[in-house]
């Protein structure tokens, strides 16, 4: 059994595979993170989106080397519609466009969207579908924020910084 965990430790090893956060050579480490500012973002779902960023980025001391652009999309449809022209069902949709400006030239270095979707069962009780689709909005942003955490950080362990 030694053995066979050896090897294939070894066999991890040498495929090329390396962290992405921790302390390895081209980790990227919360204290680079953290030099990331955030830009304000409209409306009830941008401040759930800033929120997750800010707990999943920190804060630093430090002057921040980048600025988070943020544009976002949060988007309701109405689908499965009854006899008398009831929905049933929605899809919230969280879109967030975001650009990474890196501050001492000014340029984007990088330039992507994260996105994800739920749906929400209407119930006979709007409370009911009220308190869904804020449950949604809060799940979206923190996927959304996840998603462009782990692509910024990539970005972040193959530029070197």
């Amino acid at each position: 059994m030694k053995w066979l965990m050896l090897s294939l430790a070894l066999m991890l090893a040498a495929c090329g595979l390396r962290p992405l956060y921790g302390t390895s050579d081209g980790a990227v480490s919360r204290a680079e993170l953290s030099r990331i500012v955030l830009s304000t973002i409209d409306e009830r779902s941008g401040w759930l989106l800033r929120n997750a960023l800010v707990d999943r980025l920190g804060s630093s001391e430090e002057a921040p080397l980048y600025r988070l652009d943020i544009v976002i999309d949060d988007d309701i449809t109405r689908f499965g519609i009854r006899g008398d022209a009831a929905a049933t069902r929605e899809r919230r949709t969280l879109r967030a466009r975001y650009q990474l400006v890196d501050l001492s030239s000014g340029e984007t270095v990088l330039d992507a969207t994260a996105g994800f979707d739920a749906g929400i069962d209407i119930t006979s009780s709007e409370y009911a579908t009220v308190a869904a689709e804020q449950t949604a909005s809060e799940r979206l942003a923190q996927e959304v924020a996840d998603d462009m955490v782990a692509r910024i950080a990539l970005y972040l362990s193959r530029s070197g910084q």
